[in-house]
């Protein structure tokens, strides 16, 4: 052990040393210049090939409707659609997705013109705090062109059926990646049954 890094050690700065080190190497880290298909728009950004799609459409686009909850893909605030699929967008990195048609809750619909999905959360008091709701509407979109798909889920009875029925206990399932705080579930329930049951309109 170096004279420098046995004193570090002894007064407890080893630690500090080691970020130090680190935060130097950040410095210098390539940036990789990409465009994202964001909500119909091409945008152009340098990111550092580590950083994530939600850190990308938050801290870089500043489209903050998607957010962070856990940051560990447990949680489903950050859910967007990607090719019309549902994903988590903090275990995705950002330039695996140059090309791809990305769509968070702000390409979803706007005031005075809703997604049906947004209007039904509205019509059933879907959300409380409402931390949680733009990942809820995302995923209960996609999860709705999955069900139209015929693509069956855990609780599906006769997954050879080309028509999937949404009762509560498929929904329950399908949004299990979803967790609200606020424990809205039955109103996030019903705002999908209305959906699924042609309203509203």
């Amino acid at each position: 052990m170096t004279e420098n890094a046995a004193w570090a050690t002894s007064s407890g700065l080893a630690g500090g040393t080691s970020t130090e080190v680190e935060r130097g190497r950040d410095e210098f880290v390539a940036l990789s210049a990409i465009t994202l298909n964001v909500n119909g728009r091409g945008l152009r950004l340098e990111v550092d090939t580590r950083t994530s799609l939600l850190d990308a459409l938050r801290e870089h686009l500043r489209l903050t409707g998607t957010k962070k909850g856990c940051d560990h893909g447990q949680c489903g605030a950050c859910t967007v659609l990607v090719n019309g699929r549902r994903i988590y967008s903090c275990l995705a990195l950002a330039v695996m997705h140059e090309d791809d048609e990305i769509v968070t809750i702000e390409g979803l619909g706007e005031p005075g013109d809703l997604h049906p999905v947004q209007a039904a959360f509205v019509e059933c008091d879907g959300f409380q705090c409402g931390y949680c709701t733009p990942g809820q509407i995302c995923s209960a979109v996609g999860m709705l062109a999955e069900a139209v798909a015929g693509w069956p889920s855990h609780v599906t009875a006769d997954v050879s059926s080309p028509q999937i029925a949404l009762s509560g206990a498929e929904i329950r399932e399908r949004m299990s990646g979803n967790i609200c705080r606020c424990a809205a579930y039955p109103n996030i329930v019903a705002a999908i049954r209305v959906v699924s049951e042609g309203g509203p309109a």
